[in-house]
């Protein structure tokens, strides 16, 4: 995942979404990570969608297990993760820790 590279190596706070189209709980995450990407509170927050079906080699050394998992960085750092969350007022508290 070089864009993920990349963005760590600029020190950049990063969201990775683990997605499948398939999954509801993805569904019900993707209006709130989208929503993300236009709310100024989060313009420094690069937002990296991982195609749970077809990226598996990426999702291997990311350690991914589930589909709808979400992973904050501050740069290299993982700050957090979280699996199977859909309640917005949570996404959006995730997210920021990557900003803090």
């Amino acid at each position: 995942m070089a864009a993920l590279k990349a963005a760590q190596a600029a020190g950049k706070p990063v969201l990775v979404d683990v997605h499948a189209p398939w999954c509801p709980t993805c569904r019900a995450q993707a209006p709130t990570i989208d929503s993300l990407a236009t709310d100024p509170a989060y313009q420094s927050l690069t937002i990296l969608r991982l195609d749970y079906d077809h990226q598996t080699a990426e999702k291997k050394a990311l350690g991914v297990r589930m589909q709808s998992t979400l992973i904050a960085y501050k740069g290299r750092t993982e700050v957090g993760r979280i699996v199977g969350v859909t309640d917005p007022a949570q996404l959006r508290a995730f997210a920021a820790t990557a900003l803090k």
